[in-house]
């Protein structure tokens, strides 16, 4: 998948405008290093995980959460990427499933490639938990043991 559609669909899980210019690599790192909007939140949460109770302490917590909306702030940078983080890993995994009850099944179900833990949880701890989800995603695709 190429860089340009890849942000395209994680601009999309994200619930993002689309950019008059169209979304380059640079263009939406400077979008997560403002802040995405505190609605990306529930998008995000509507399309990868509708049925995870927790699924914005993931990103945020409870009560950041509320602070924010009361005072319409966007989130951080650091739960921008987060978030995005599981935006990206969700378009990947979607990719090689092809289905979304399937892609979730596969991020919500404990895996033991991760120690038996859950896909979805481990990408949105860091970049390398996310690397590791996206390792056995590539495993996946491409016809390697995962």
């Amino acid at each position: 998948m190429s860089q340009g559609n890849e942000i395209h669909k994680m601009a999309d899980v994200l619930g993002l405008e689309e950019d008059r210019s169209g979304y380059t690599v640079l263009r939406f790192s400077q979008k997560i290093a403002r802040g995405l909007p505190l609605r990306s939140v529930e998008h995000v949460h509507k399309i990868v995980a509708p049925r995870y109770r927790g699924f914005s302490t993931l990103v945020i917590t409870k009560q950041t959460l509320v602070r924010r909306r009361k005072k319409g702030e966007p989130l951080s940078q650091t739960e921008s990427e987060r978030l995005a983080r599981i935006a990206r890993v969700w378009s990947m995994a979607k990719g090689v499933y092809k289905d979304e009850e399937l892609t979730r099944t596969f991020l919500m179900r404990p895996h033991q490639l991760l120690e038996g833990r859950v896909p979805l949880e481990v990408a949105a701890e860091n970049e390398y938990g996310a690397e590791a989800v996206m390792e056995i995603l590539g495993r996946l695709k491409y016809g390697s043991a995962a």
